[in-house]
């Protein structure tokens, strides 16, 4: 197996983009990986897209990569539609990391791209009851107006457990919340950058309890990128040398999916939690956050809580967490998040991330998790980058 690098990214405006579409954040995000990383159009070999619910949303299924770059340079390479709930985008990026690891490419291409938000209000949030089990909860009735994601349900019924299990507070994932969006004020392509106090995520509106609107991911609109090539090839360009150490997907797992990928990420790295400068963690609601901090091992398990409360997940802290707002403020488009992670961090460990830097980062991870099964996500996938 070859050694793989990262040799550029780019990410899209996140937020709310009405009628934007697949095609031109696609392409936006693109553009920018390809200047970041220094290559041309005819230096990459295949395409891996990530794409959650544009089959619900937009009615654009089957071939979206094909159609995003169907009058585009790229048009004739090969492209693989990656359909991976919430991970579609660590799922391309994974497989674009396979290939060039193998050996079949030496510049493969990894995007993810959502577009949740339409007109219809009510099609992204029917299109998120496929990231669960349908058998279990049924069809969408004709004529139902969802309001809420039901993934939301599933969040706010592992919250409540923990706050009886280990003794945490609402107000900490409050705090998670505060944190998040105090990072994003310091990304200018995060979706909600306005400060916020823990009175003001407490005082909002009930999504579903104990959690408030702050505490969720909102319905966002975005794409990020990234070029994947051999470690040679990076070496080549001149640019920093973002090696990918680990890159390794669980599913289900018995209901501990984060806790494996982490394991098997952090055994084929010969790494462990506390070695990270920072890490991207999937906070698709707050308590998610705050959860992940002992499957990974970054605290003894249920003492989460203290971590937060200390500071030292925050910037500035001993391992900060979601420098990028993370999906609770940076936003959280579904197939785009996984490569968004990777983004921020490729931005982290080339020491380019402005305001937001962490100090002399040199190793990090990811961890994207998608769907939600037995009481936590139906898969999660483990990145583990060095700056060499």
């Amino acid at each position: 197996m070859r050694k793989v690098a990262i040799a550029g990214v780019g990410m899209t405006q996140f937020g709310k983009q009405l009628g934007r579409g697949l095609r031109s954040m696609s392409l936006e995000a693109v553009d920018i990986a390809m200047k970041s990383a220094g290559l041309e159009f005819g230096d990459v070999q295949r395409v891996y897209f990530g794409n959650a619910i544009a089959g619900t949303v937009l009615q654009q299924d089957m071939i979206k990569a094909q159609v995003v770059f169907r009058h585009h340079p790229l048009a004739g390479l090969p492209m693989y539609n990656v359909e991976n709930a919430c991970a579609s985008g660590g799922s391309a990026f994974l497989m674009a990391v396979e290939a060039v690891a193998s050996g079949c490419v030496d510049v493969a291409l990894a995007l993810g791209t959502e577009q949740m938000h339409h007109a219809d209000r009510t099609r992204a949030f029917n299109a998120l009851r496929g990231s669960t089990d349908i058998d279990d909860i049924g069809e969408v009735e004709p004529g139902t107006m969802s309001a809420n994601s039901i993934l939301m349900d599933y969040y706010a019924g592992v919250a409540q457990s923990y706050l009886d299990r280990y003794g945490a507070t609402v107000e900490d994932f409050a705090r998670i919340a505060v944190k998040n969006r105090m990072h994003a004020g310091h990304n200018p392509l995060a979706y909600l950058r306005t400060p916020q106090t823990i009175e003001d995520v407490l005082g909002a509106r009930a999504i579903v309890s104990p959690l408030t609107l702050p505490m969720c991911s909102p319905v966002t609109d975005g794409s990020a990128a990234v070029v994947v090539c051999s470690l040679d090839k990076a070496r080549s360009l001149g640019i920093p040398v973002i090696a990918v150490r680990a890159c390794q997907n669980a599913s289900g797992a018995g209901g501990h999916p984060v806790e494996t990928a982490a394991q098997l990420a952090y055994e084929f790295a010969g790494v462990g939690a506390k070695d990270f400068d920072v890490l991207e963690l999937h906070d698709a609601a707050a308590p998610a956050e705050l959860m992940q901090y002992h499957e990974i091992g970054l605290c003894p398990e249920g003492e989460g809580s203290r971590l937060v409360r200390d500071g030292d997940t925050a910037l500035g802290g001993r391992t900060p967490v979601n420098t990028s707002g993370g999906l609770l403020s940076r936003g959280h488009p579904l197939g785009a998040t996984g490569c968004a992670q990777i983004a921020e961090l490729v931005t982290q460990l080339r020491g380019e991330a402005g305001s937001r830097q962490v100090e002399n980062a040199r190793l990090a991870m990811a961890m994207n998790g998608g769907g939600w099964l037995d009481g936590s996500y139906a898969l999660a996938i483990a990145t583990i980058l060095e700056r060499l």
